[in-house]
């Protein structure tokens, strides 16, 4: 069953093409797509497309069966729960004026989720392996991978049934990419997960399906497996030759 379904979405142009043209996918519930393209591709355009947070020019998104209309406020605070994001930088994403428990309790606050936020903090914080009593420290007093460890804890905090992350590891070093991505591989046994990244390498360990996108439009998808095998489009082929080697094991091996 579909969970976030685009159907021939179009949005905004360069000087020369549209930034997303024509884009159709289907993300089923529990399901792991990684979307793949060099920077400029409409990448991070589509994903805020998916957000609700800009509106197509053409074309529909749905999520759950449901129309996902930035202008509906109602649908959008159902919306926003159910859906989070994780970014690049988890530093810039972090206000190191606020504890780590502030910081992950925030969506709680503002989607008013009911409960007791101090266990559901610290539930969140144990789920990315992080100690609970981590949430009276700050943000400068944990590491790069620590603090992406925050981050994702706050977006999984509110119980979403989708998690989009937007080159989620690519600002950190090998080991710890590699740690982050076998937590993104178990957190998402509980939602569908969409995976923005330009690394190859990292989408084969953590996706069932790739989503190729060139200028804005989808060139090649399927199983990651058959994809990165025996890619059929000429700009997946040079995305491969460009890549020495993938530095993470196959997702389905």
């Amino acid at each position: 069953m579909s969970l976030i379904r685009v159907d021939n979405v179009s949005f905004g142009y360069t000087s020369s093409r549209r930034i997303v043209d024509d884009v159709s996918l289907d993300i089923a519930q529990g399901d792991t797509v990684g979307l793949v393209g060099e920077s400029g591709s409409g990448k991070t355009t589509l994903l805020r497309l998916l957000l609700g947070l800009a509106r197509p020019d053409s074309g529909t998104i749905s999520f759950d069966g449901q129309s996902l209309d930035p202008g509906n406020r109602k649908f959008m605070r159902g919306f926003r729960r159910q859906a989070q994001v994780v970014y690049q930088d988890p530093y810039s994403s972090l206000d190191p004026r606020q504890t780590i428990f502030s910081i992950i309790a925030e969506p709680l606050r503002s989607l008013k989720v009911e409960g007791d936020h101090r266990q559901m903090v610290a539930a969140a914080l144990q789920s990315v392996g992080l100690d609970p009593d981590a949430g009276t420290r700050y943000p400068h007093q944990f590491s790069g991978g620590q603090r992406q460890r925050i981050a994702i804890a706050r977006a999984i905090v509110p119980g979403p049934r989708l998690l989009l992350a937007d080159e989620a590891v690519s600002a950190l070093d090998l080991t710890t990419r590699i740690h982050v991505v076998e937590l993104l591989r178990e957190l998402s046994a509980d939602m569908s997960l969409l995976f923005v990244s330009h690394d190859l390498g990292v989408v084969a360990a953590l996706c069932r399906r790739i989503v190729i996108l060139e200028k804005g439009r989808i060139v090649e998808q399927g199983e990651t497996r058959q994809v990165l095998a025996r890619p059929q489009h000429p700009y997946t082929q040079r995305l491969l030759a460009s890549v020495p080697r993938l530095s993470f094991k196959d997702h389905t091996s």
